[in-house]
């Protein structure tokens, strides 16, 4: 880039050609008034000095400008001058910290782009000014963040899966190499087992499917009409022999006003209410009771379905619950993939219920248990 396209030099001309067409002026202007205005003072006096008499034009200019009047007024256009000469100077410096103080700025901005481009994710730069400047530095700072960010779940997300399928994939090849090997005898139940670890790699890979799908909305909703506390109560009713397990009593309350119909997916929704119940029977002690609770709520952007599923578990952290919807989380990190699940289900769940344009949100106390609280739009 050649130097004189630079925004310095171009906004530094501007600038200094304005201040100094305004000092030229305002001289000049100055110099002409001021020796006129010096001359005509100098012919009343002189006429004073007469008694009145005026001689003509000529005459009375030789008298009144003398050596020294002509000597003051060389005087006053050196001063005029050299005040000039300071002006455009400090104009020519105002100007150059002008542009500096704008263009310093972007070349930072320029200089962290560049390095966001080489793949230096969380570049940020140091720009203290409350103008469009500034705010255009916070929003590169925060895209540079969440970039960073985006990229360590990626590595993670990665990561993990890879460690997910690594399981159930190294149990079913341990086992068929051992059968091949004649050193596990082939039976019902070793099959049996390898079905199972097959359904539960199947299982992981269609969860993830949906999840990203459903995290750049490409899901495919089949929406119509449904009756939500007669998905939540078939649901409790194929959900009774897990829960019977531990002797966990699931109570479920309707509302005093009876729910209209409301248009969602219903496998998908279906799905959303198993995960959360699931998860809540998993980490519920034995003989204890998950509260399931429904009501119409109005709130000022519109009315909404609320379904509310309350357990007195053992409770989740303050350090835990922002985390509970991320990829791969378990509120138990001794549980193992087969008690604890893939750590997917709450993360489809939020996703799921956000392409339904709805909301969730989970309180819990160390404890005391957890409470999930699920809105869905009614409009």
């Amino acid at each position: 880039m050649s130097r004189f396209n630079s925004i310095t030099v171009r906004i530094t001309g501007l600038t200094f050609v304005a201040i100094a067409v305004t000092v030229f002026v305002l001289i000049y202007l100055a110099d002409v008034q001021m020796e006129e205005q010096f001359k005509e003072y100098l012919i009343v006096q002189q006429i004073q000095m007469q008694g009145g008499n005026m001689y003509d034009s000529e005459h009375t200019m030789a008298l009144v400008m003398g050596p020294t009047e002509k000597t003051f007024l060389m005087s006053v256009h050196n001063s005029l001058f050299w005040v000039g000469l300071i002006m455009l100077l400090l104009g020519l410096l105002v100007s150059y910290l002008l542009a500096r103080s704008i263009t310093v700025p972007l070349k930072n901005l320029g200089q962290a782009a560049k390095e966001v481009k080489k793949g230096t994710f969380g570049k940020t730069v140091s720009v203290r000014t409350n103008d469009e400047v500034g705010e255009l530095a916070d929003i590169f700072n925060q895209m540079s963040q969440t970039l960073a960010d985006n990229t360590r779940l990626k590595k993670q997300l990665l990561a993990n899966v890879a460690h997910e399928l690594r399981t159930p994939l190294a149990v079913i090849q341990g086992n068929i190499e051992g059968m091949l090997d004649g050193v596990v005898e082939p039976s019902k139940d070793q099959l049996r087992s390898l079905y199972e670890e097959a359904i539960r790699l199947n299982r992981l890979i269609r969860d993830l499917r949906d999840l990203s799908l459903a995290e750049v909305h490409q899901l495919t909703l089949e929406k119509s009409p449904a009756d939500i506390n007669n998905l939540i109560n078939r649901l409790i009713a194929s959900l009774k022999p897990l829960s019977n397990k531990k002797n966990i009593i699931i109570n479920f309350t309707n509302g005093k006003e009876k729910l209209p119909d409301i248009l969602v997916d219903r496998d998908r929704i279906s799905q959303v209410f198993y995960n959360v119940i699931v998860n809540a029977v998993r980490y519920s002690p034995e003989c204890s009771t998950i509260q399931i609770k429904t009501a119409l709520l109005n709130k000022q952007e519109g009315r909404w379905v609320k379904i509310s599923i309350a357990d007195n578990g053992t409770g989740i952290s303050k350090e835990d619950l922002p985390h509970v919807f991320d990829h791969f989380y378990r509120g138990d990190k001794s549980r193992d993939r087969k008690s604890g699940g893939s750590g997917l289900g709450l993360a489809i769940v939020r996703q799921l219920i956000e392409n339904h344009g709805g909301k969730i949100e989970v309180t819990s106390t160390i404890g005391m248990g957890t409470t999930f609280n699920i809105l869905l739009p009614l409009n």
